[in-house]
């Protein structure tokens, strides 16, 4: 016996996914059963869930650094300074 389950999504999403499945062999029932079976076998969500990602301006001064776009101060006064404006 088995069950139907509807799930919303974006098209957008669903056929991102799709395609990925595709590659990797899978069809979105398959690759949902595979989800649910880690689901059971974790005894939670399969991956890390949490809201620990940077926010826009964070990852603007990440991708800044990263390129060694980083502000430099000769005190800490200038520091402050900067950082309250």
């Amino acid at each position: 016996m088995s069950s139907t389950i509807t799930v919303r999504v974006e098209d957008k999403t669903k056929e991102e996914a799709s395609a990925t499945f595709k590659e990797i062999g899978l069809d979105m029932s398959s690759a949902t059963n595979v989800f649910l079976k880690q689901v059971i076998r974790s005894n939670g969500i399969p991956f890390p869930a949490s809201m620990d990602t940077p926010n826009s301006i964070t990852l603007k001064a990440i991708k800044e650094a990263e390129k060694g776009k980083m502000a430099s101060f000769s005190s800490i006064d200038e520091l402050m300074e900067d950082l309250n404006d």
